[in-house]
């Protein structure tokens, strides 16, 4: 058994699917819950509405502005003194990013995918590897996808493919460069799981029955699963998993 209760957890994107179940996992383990939301608050809320007010705190920032997010990060710090868990959820997929876009929609779907899914977790995992310096610890849990390892059956998204190989090695690097210093990171790779962004790529490849017909359990991931293998992540209890990429896609892709 573990118990969140002194953690201290910093979750951005926690306003719907992935996010909000490893919100609402961590209220429940224990944790103080920093819930990071773009623009719905309200999905935060929902998320940590059986966690008392004085273990929940909302942040609002705009990743694609840098600005933002370092201004979230302070004020995600400045709650209650220290952060002891990051977890880097959010990120977008955008759909008309192929081959056979043209030049203009290409670029504005890379810059903007880069933005959201790599340059403002960039800054946030440099926050948290910095301040988990200064206290000598600190867990790093970062959402990836099977994405990075298998790529994507629409190339339509290839950016967001390549943006989640950007945060798995990120995270990785933290890991081996500071497994001396106290500092876990784990990399969680999900596969289909529901929720809205799944379900909007599963449109584009002929629908959920084509989909589902592909996995191994014949069923797609429930989020709470992936927010319950977080809570566990960021107790630490499992520090010689350091490093480790987690596949969670009910035996659809085994390495």
């Amino acid at each position: 058994m573990f118990s969140l209760e002194k953690k201290t957890v910093l979750v951005t994107g926690a306003s719907k699917g992935i996010g909000a179940a490893i919100a609402t996992a961590l209220g429940a383990a224990g944790a103080h819950v920093v819930a990071h939301y773009g623009h719905d608050r309200a999905g935060a809320e929902q998320a940590l509405a059986s966690v008392p007010a004085s273990r929940k705190h909302f942040v609002q920032a705009d990743l694609h502005d840098l600005a933002a997010t370092e201004a979230m990060w302070d004020d995600a710090q400045a709650w209650r003194g220290r952060i002891d868990v990051y977890v880097n959820n959010a990120a977008i997929m955008l759909w008309h990013g192929g081959f056979e876009a043209d030049d203009a929609t290409w670029d504005a779907v890379w810059e903007e995918t880069l933005a959201v899914n790599v340059l403002a977790p960039a800054r946030l995992i440099r926050r948290a590897v910095k301040h988990f310096l200064a206290q000598e610890g600190g867990v790093l849990v970062t959402i990836s996808s099977w994405a990075a390892q298998r790529g994507v059956t629409n190339p339509d998204t290839i950016a967001y493919a390549a943006s989640k190989a950007a945060v798995r090695s990120m995270t990785q690097t933290v890991a081996r460069a500071h497994a001396r210093d106290g500092l876990l990171a784990y990399v969680v790779a999900p596969g289909v799981v529901r929720t809205q962004m799944s379900e909007a790529f599963a449109a584009t490849q002929g629908g959920e029955d084509k989909i589902t017909a592909t996995l191994a359990m014949g069923e797609w991931v429930p989020p709470e699963d992936i927010g319950n293998l977080v809570a566990f992540l960021a107790s630490g209890t499992a520090r010689h998993l350091s490093g480790a990429t987690l596949d969670v896609n009910g035996a659809s892709y085994v390495r």
